[in-house]
């Protein structure tokens, strides 16, 4: 597979696994890449409910509207892939591979990858496979033997942002956000993979970085 976008969390680094946030969002692509498959919103990584846990959250095609939303789907033909590295070197040396089909999302990994870059190779076996949730369905979670717990499927958007606002401070006519601003993504839509996983499959007691990718055939 080929990469196809990318998704960079400069703050990555000063993920630790003892606790923190660590978020990236991108929701300013050209006309002709916004809604696709391959376009990624947002990239979330913390701590789960059971802190011996770490969740990852990937959102692509953004900006649906309820009624898109309802016919929005997982590409067959896109991988969405988190990148962890836990040596500190910029290279992922784990990854976490999620591949859409039938209606239903594989998750492979945490594993080493065939190879660090832009290219990648499905990994083994899935490590749990989970159906996509329907749109206004309640959430379908699945949860493998060896504590990875997956979910895929439409969610409201939880970036915000006043887009608005930030043209006007851009083009000189405002001079600061308002408060309480405007959220320009209330009522959209993403589809989102979340993985939770041990801790002790990511190897590292110390800081991770993560980064998002989507590949296609």
């Amino acid at each position: 597979m080929k990469k196809t976008k990318l998704i960079i969390a400069a703050a990555a680094m000063a993920l630790v696994l003892g606790g923190g946030i660590l978020w990236a969002s991108d929701h300013a692509d050209a006309p002709n890449v916004k809604g696709k498959s391959t376009d990624i919103t947002d990239l979330y990584v913390f701590q789960g409910e059971n802190t011996s846990n770490l969740v990852f959250v990937g959102n692509v095609q953004g900006l649906l509207s309820p009624t898109a939303t309802k016919t929005a789907s997982f590409d067959e033909n896109t991988m969405i892939e988190f990148k962890i590295d836990n040596t500190g070197d910029n290279v992922e040396d784990l990854v976490i591979q999620c591949v859409y089909k039938g209606g239903k999302m594989y998750i492979y990994g945490p594993v080493k990858p065939v190879s660090p870059g832009t290219s990648s190779t499905v990994v083994g076996t899935a490590s749990v496979v989970v159906p996509v949730t329907p749109y206004g369905a309640d959430a379908v979670t699945v949860t493998s033997s060896t504590g990875i717990k997956a979910f895929a499927g439409p969610r409201d958007d939880p970036f915000f942002f006043d887009l608005d606002q930030f043209h006007k401070i851009v083009g000189g006519t405002a001079s600061g956000f308002n408060n309480p601003g405007t959220d320009t993504f209330a009522g959209t839509n993403v589809l989102s993979v979340v993985v939770e996983v041990p801790k002790s499959m990511l190897n590292s007691t110390g800081k991770l970085g993560v980064w998002l990718q989507t590949k296609t055939k």
